[in-house]
């Protein structure tokens, strides 16, 4: 016969087997809960990859910025290395539009300089006057109108081609004077083997034949690129130190393509005549 401590003992192993019981069939719950959850968010990331590497997710801009719909930005995002360049000079851009290209002003038998004083340091440019007049000429009358000061420099790019663009008021890639540019000196010498070469300045257009307008690209270092683009200019040496610094602070992405990780902002731009 069972005594009533006996029994007690009993019962008592038998609540603590279906709490042991009930613990652990909570635990397997939790795990498979947790297995779901890390499932869906693996699915969500490979996904949310997969869209932005198929351009579902990147900005519209990207298809009209100008320079270089050639680039497939491939590397794995990095740390942002430290702003080389200074604050910016006090004032704002001006909202500038024409409705048409400006009147030819320019001697074009003379020769004409570029200077870009940026907060990362002066950029010189030599302008082809000759060989891209109307280019050259909207330039001109641009730089006169202060239509490039204050501008932000808003796209590097660090792998297959290597290009700093500039020239846009709106700092997106899709601004520009209202008028746009007939495309000139394609077959400048320079552009050998779809190649433009370090030191080249070219207008960027939108893929489509006589659509430059204000925006432009300086090549720090030899880019494969089809001669579509306007060369207009060749960097000086200094100007080239400056792009490198530029360049060796990467980009926002850390993928090769994206807004200069340096503050490159155009304090002023000047053409003067030699």
């Amino acid at each position: 016969m069972v005594s009533q401590e006996q029994r007690r003992r009993q019962l008592a192993r038998e609540k603590f087997l279906r709490q042991q019981q009930r613990r652990t069939e909570a635990r397997r719950r939790s795990r498979v809960r947790n297995s779901v959850i890390a499932s869906v968010l693996g699915v969500v990331v490979i996904g949310s990859v997969a869209l932005y590497t198929t351009g579902v997710l990147k900005n519209d801009d990207d298809k009209k910025t100008n320079a270089s719909a050639e680039v497939t930005p491939s590397a794995t995002p990095t740390s942002k290395a430290p702003d080389p360049c200074a604050k910016p000079a006090a004032g704002s851009v001006k909202k500038l539009s024409w409705k048409k290209e400006p009147a030819m002003t320019i001697d074009t038998s003379a020769k004409y300089t570029l200077k870009l004083a940026t907060t990362c340091g002066d950029i010189g440019v030599a302008l082809k006057t000759s060989a891209a007049p109307h280019t050259v000429n909207s330039f001109d009358f641009l730089a006169g109108k202060g239509y490039f000061d204050h501008t932000k420099c808003h796209r590097l790019t660090t792998q297959g081609i290597y290009v700093l663009q500039c020239g846009d008021p709106q700092g997106t890639g899709m601004g520009g004077p209202g008028y746009t540019l007939p495309d000139e000196n394609l077959k400048d010498p320079s552009l050998k083997n779809n190649t433009y070469p370090a030191g080249t300045v070219a207008m960027a257009n939108t893929g489509q034949k006589h659509t430059g307008g204000s925006q432009f690209f300086l090549v720090y270092k030899d880019s494969q690129l089809p001669p579509s683009y306007t060369p207009f200019g060749t960097i000086d040496a200094a100007g080239l130190k400056v792009l490198t610094k530029i360049a060796a602070a990467g980009d926002s992405t850390g993928a090769g393509d994206g807004a200069p990780n340096a503050t490159v902002v155009i304090n002023k731009a000047t053409v003067s005549k030699s």
